[in-house]
């Protein structure tokens, strides 16, 4: 159920009712994933793929798309949304790789809304406000606290999180195995040459004023990393 009033207004409205309708009568009254008859077209519920938000909702390519919009049974719809008894797996992936390797945007990439994500540039800059790579070292055992409770909650499942991303370099073997087995993730290795993340070191606005450092921590993962 909706649960902002513009998206109540949408699914109120004529033209998805009429939407919806005329996708009923273009694929008929089989649910998309259990393929079972539903008798009553009330009951036929339109399943968005990409959930909608007050954000994306006026966005027809989003909302209005057909290839977007599963038609499901009640079961099948409450199955997709955790709701009402019914909880999927929660999916955790330990996400590494040397710095500039592309670990932020593989996981914005492959995300979805609902997730959790744990890294600790995103961290310090959560309770500094200072840019993300602005990292004062008297907040360390802070964010580092924070870190550690994100991730006893992901090790114990607690909370109503769909999927886990963790991002680290974790160029270490031993400990990244260690940490994978703990939390029962899967290990997603950004493989980039330290070539590569120097050479996109370069053209990094965001680090135009900390190449030097940033060129120690490239080559310091390489140094450390072991397969």
């Amino acid at each position: 159920m909706a649960k902002h009033p513009v998206l109540k207004t949408f699914y109120n409205s004529d033209k998805w009712i009429n939407f919806r309708l005329g996708l009923i009568n273009e694929r008929g009254n089989k649910c998309s994933r259990c393929k079972q008859t539903i008798a009553k077209s009330k009951d036929i519920i339109g399943h968005h793929k990409i959930e909608l938000t007050p954000e994306n909702v006026h966005d027809n390519m989003i909302s209005l798309n057909p290839e977007l919009v599963d038609l499901v049974c009640f079961d099948c719809h409450n199955k997709e949304h955790n709701r009402f008894g019914y909880s999927g797996q929660k999916k955790v992936y330990l996400v590494y790789g040397p710095p500039l390797s592309g670990k932020s945007t593989l996981v914005k990439e492959n995300m979805q809304r609902g997730d959790i994500v744990v890294d600790m540039d995103r961290l310090y800059a959560a309770v500094t406000l200072l840019p993300e790579y602005d990292k004062p070292d008297n907040l360390l055992s802070i964010v580092r606290g924070i870190h550690n409770q994100m991730i006893d909650n992901i090790k114990t499942r607690y909370g109503k999180w769909n999927n886990a991303w963790i991002i680290g370099g974790y160029a270490d073997k031993y400990k990244r195995d260690r940490i994978a087995n703990d939390l029962g993730a899967e290990i997603i290795f950004c493989d980039v040459s330290k070539d590569e993340c120097l050479r996109r070191l370069k053209v990094d606005a965001d680090r135009q004023y900390r190449q030097q450092e940033w060129e120690g921590y490239i080559e310091k993962w390489f140094e450390s990393y072991t397969v």
